[in-house]
């Protein structure tokens, strides 16, 4: 008995609630790209709420904005990862920058489309 309530402690979870946040907040103060990123995904949520898009439209909106927002915090991460593995210039670590930069550009553009499906027969 005593082995699950170490197992189903609230207060591991609550600390591991409290590190997330901290990361996020961490990734809001001081990644102007995560700012703009927020920004954006609440006002496209914000937009698909006053045109008043279906439910699934509103699903398929969050999912898109959400795909963005976890592809710019692995890109971030992958970022402060290699800039503590090597603080010096190497070609390698350029190239996984580059990539994980690339993974938020395919996510951007595709939340890009999706918006445009959305929204432009409620605009135009």
């Amino acid at each position: 008995m005593k082995l699950l309530r170490n197992i189903f402690k609230l207060r591991p979870f609550r600390e591991s609630f409290s590190y997330a946040l901290q990361g996020l907040g961490y990734l809001v103060l001081y990644h102007r790209n995560m700012r703009v990123i927020f920004l954006s995904g609440l006002l496209a949520i914000v937009a698909g709420l006053y045109f008043q898009l279906k439910g699934i439209e509103l699903v398929a909106l969050c999912i898109t904005v959400t795909m963005v927002f976890i592809a710019e915090i692995f890109n971030t991460a992958i970022e402060l990862l290699m800039d503590m593995v090597n603080t010096q210039y190497h070609a390698m670590i350029k190239v996984i920058k580059d990539i994980s930069a690339a993974v938020v550009l395919i996510a951007t553009l595709n939340a890009l489309a999706v918006g445009f499906i959305l929204f432009a027969k409620k605009v135009f």
